[in-house]
């Protein structure tokens, strides 16, 4: 028998449209599985609260729009595909999780790569939308007790709060884990036309004291600029963040070791 995929609408999301999305003609998604691209069905696993399946190169959304999984456009240069991924090139580069083996190749930043029409759609297209989402946790409250902002959306307060109640274990941890370098504020990534990550209340950064930034390393701004890797941050806490979830921005070869980012879909990938 053909496997058959039926995905139904689970929970209440209806964010206003944005930025190249199109209204689908079903509510309702039927798939053939072996169809899906094996990262689509990362995503409709992953944001299941957004996205009610896949079909005709189109990731299908609850509220009946739809963005493109692959533009067609080949060869993109890595500016291009910083700039203007589709859904499709967020998965060219694989996440490893886990004790890194070697340093990033250039240009080599998993995660970094992000489609920004899915994550306005999923976390809200304004920050009055997102904030909306907003609690505050605890953080560490036996280490730090610092009180922080994140969003409800895919449960991520509550697996910040697993994370934390796991570090919150490690007394010699507690100099990377105080002073939470920030979590939700609604802007650019400093010298770009693309959205933070933080604009969406779904990234932590942790002691910028102890952390290293390719910026910072280089005294450059420019990407294609040749980064010398520095990091600091014990492996324990990066194993913590992926057993939730969060992916490390110490990964990239634009690395940015204070950074975890909410992205199961990366860690999905064998």
């Amino acid at each position: 028998m053909v496997r058959m995929l039926l995905l139904l609408c689970l929970c209440n999301y209806n964010p206003t449209l944005k930025g190249g999305e199109i209204k689908a003609n079903k509510t309702v998604v039927h798939q053939n599985t072996d169809t899906i691209p094996k990262a689509a069905k990362a995503l409709i696993t992953c944001y299941g609260n957004a996205i009610a399946g896949y079909a005709d190169n189109y990731i299908i959304f609850k509220d009946k729009s739809k963005l493109i999984w692959d533009d067609g456009i080949k060869n993109k240069s890595f500016q291009q595909i910083l700039d203007k991924p589709d859904l499709k090139d967020m998965f060219t580069q694989h996440y490893l999780k886990g004790t890194p083996t070697m340093h990033p190749a250039k240009n080599y930043d998993p995660g970094r790569i992000r489609n920004e029409a899915l994550f306005l759609k999923i976390y809200g297209n304004t920050e009055q939308q997102v904030r909306k989402h907003l609690t505050t946790i605890n953080w560490c409250p036996k280490l730090v007790g610092q009180q922080i902002r994140v969003t409800t959306v895919n449960n991520i307060d509550k697996k910040l709060i697993q994370v934390s109640k796991e570090l919150d274990e490690h007394p010699e941890l507690k100099k990377y884990l105080t002073n939470i370098g920030g979590t939700f504020a609604w802007r650019n990534i400093k010298g770009t036309s693309r959205h933070s990550m933080h604009s969406f209340g779904m990234t932590i950064d942790i002691n910028t004291k102890y952390s290293n930034y390719w910026e910072w390393e280089c005294k450059c701004t420019t990407e294609d600029t040749a980064v010398k890797y520095k990091n600091k941050i014990p492996q324990i806490i990066i194993d913590i963040f992926e057993k939730y979830g969060f992916i490390w921005g110490g990964k990239w070869y634009h690395f940015d070791t204070m950074h975890f980012e909410y992205r199961p879909e990366l860690l999905q990938q064998p």
